[in-house]
């Protein structure tokens, strides 16, 4: 494969499809978000090994709080419980995390580990690992606009540009991400990082998270490697 000549800096991905292939083994959906989280596990190792800067985890949007509550608390526990469980890893992988969303209405004792984590690994060097939960980008972007208005006044507006709006997002400091991962067969966004994905090279492909394995990663970093990135202008070859 020649991904290795051209890693995209920043993979985002949205992890689709844990209750689909719960149900194709007739299993609980609580097993498919179990087995989801093994392969989060296994996917933030090989980021690491194959030189990705930033991996960004699309984990529970604002929208999934139309779930069954019995389902959503399952989720905030084994959210939990992983985060619990990864903090030592990524002390000993130099690995920095993050969470972008708001954290209303999340419970509190997952609010405190997440502040937790992101301050005992604020200073390491390695992997970003961005966790976007109870995240949405139309409301992402309405924030920033509020925020925007807070700061700025009518004699300043002018000099507000795409790079220092860019500064109001969640996402503020990390690189847009180079390339999007979708499994399950999903063709759309979801309303997941809508400004940040402006120019960012997509990949779907049918195969539910669960299934999602290192080979797959990499197939999709070959993908990437051969498409030209134009960002609106032409091709130079």
């Amino acid at each position: 494969m020649s991904y290795q000549n051209n890693i995209p800096q920043h993979v985002a991905i949205i992890m689709d499809g844990n209750g689909r292939w719960a149900k194709a083994r007739n299993l609980n959906r609580v097993a498919g978000h179990k087995e989801g989280a093994r392969r989060v596990e296994e996917i933030i190792k090989v980021a690491g090994k194959l030189g990705i800067k930033v991996l960004t985890l699309y984990t529970f949007s604002t929208e999934n709080w139309s779930r069954p509550k019995n389902e959503i608390s399952v989720l905030m526990r084994l959210l939990s419980s992983s985060l619990k469980k990864q903090l030592s890893n990524m002390q000993k992988n130099n690995i920095r995390f993050k969470v972008i969303g708001r954290g209303d209405p999340l419970p509190k004792y997952l609010l405190d580990q997440i502040r937790d984590a992101e301050e005992k690994t604020k200073q390491n060097t390695g992997l970003l690992l961005v966790m976007a939960l109870n995240y949405g980008s139309r409301q992402e972007i309405l924030d920033a606009v509020k925020n925007v208005i807070a700061a700025y006044n009518k004699k300043e507006i002018d000099q507000l540009n795409e790079a220092s709006f860019s500064e109001y997002l969640y996402t503020a400091g990390i690189p847009d991400p180079d390339l999007l991962i979708r499994t399950s067969a999903e063709m759309r966004m979801s309303n997941f990082l809508l400004w940040q994905l402006s120019y960012t090279e997509l990949y779907f492909l049918d195969k539910f998270w669960p299934d999602f394995k290192e080979e797959d990663l990499k197939k999709a970093l070959d993908v990437y490697s051969k498409r030209r990135r134009r960002f609106g202008g032409v091709d130079a070859r």
